[in-house]
């Protein structure tokens, strides 16, 4: 199996994108770091896994904290002794304007979406070091290349978000650690749920979504997890500082 013997951290997979990707790399024989807001979810992905006949386990935090994002590194090396991949997966939405925005959501947005890669990359990559070679892979959007409507922080973070993969991976390709970035369109998650139920007519919503790729459906989080998995494995070996688009060809058309 391509991860067997590796340790792999994922941010926000308690569910959607982040559950895929976290079963994606235990399938593949990853020990995996369930990292998450949600104590209930995020223990049910590590029961998920560990009936599958997998390792994980579960650290509750709030990834744009410092001191808990130490912790998910302390706490991961006392679990597994070391650290191979992170995923920094965790992400909200908010809609609105600058206008209609507050300082305290914005704040919050930026925190989850882009502040905490800063955090957990910050102490994740020094044990990722210590192997000699791993991977960062960080989930942006869409959205931090094109943009909608009324989702200024949002786009701020995703866009912020792509342009940190960057710069990571230019300083740490000398440690022969990748740094990729994802930027799904609309995928099937409880986020995208969430968001249609605002429209007052969640079916029409995601049909309309739908409508708007050119493969004429929402993409769903297992399509995003193949991608993560590639770009971690030795064969993206000579990828670095790419933003991959996996949005069924949303942002193709004018």
């Amino acid at each position: 199996m391509e991860f067997e013997g590796k340790v792999a951290v994922i941010t926000g997979a308690g569910m959607g994108m982040g559950k895929a990707i976290a079963i994606a790399f235990a399938e593949e024989g990853a020990s995996i770091v369930v990292v998450d807001v949600n104590i209930d979810t995020g223990q049910e992905t590590v029961k998920t896994i560990q009936n599958k006949g997998g390792q994980a386990i579960f650290i509750q935090a709030d990834v744009s904290n410092a001191s808990d994002a130490q912790q998910i590194a302390i706490d991961t090396i006392n679990a597994f002794e070391r650290i191979d991949v992170l995923v920094n997966n965790a992400g909200i939405q908010h809609y609105g304007s600058v206008i209609e925005t507050t300082e305290e959501e914005w704040d919050q947005v930026l925190g989850v979406n882009l502040k905490s890669i800063f955090l957990c990359s910050k102490y994740c990559i020094p044990e990722i070091q210590k192997q000699g070679s791993g991977s960062v892979i960080n989930i942006a959007s869409v959205q931090g290349i094109a943009s909608q409507k009324r989702v200024c922080p949002y786009s701020a973070s995703k866009g912020g978000a792509i342009s940190l993969t960057r710069n990571m991976a230019i300083d740490f390709a000398e440690d022969n650690i990748r740094v990729n970035c994802v930027c799904p369109g609309s995928i099937d998650t409880p986020l995208l749920r969430a968001a249609a139920e605002l429209t007052g007519n969640s079916q029409q919503a995601i049909e309309e979504w739908a409508d708007a790729h050119v493969l004429k459906r929402v993409g769903q989080p297992e399509e995003v997890a193949q991608v993560v998995l590639f770009l971690a494995s030795n064969k993206a070996s000579f990828i670095t500082g790419a933003a991959y688009v996996v949005d069924g060809g949303l942002i193709t058309q004018l």
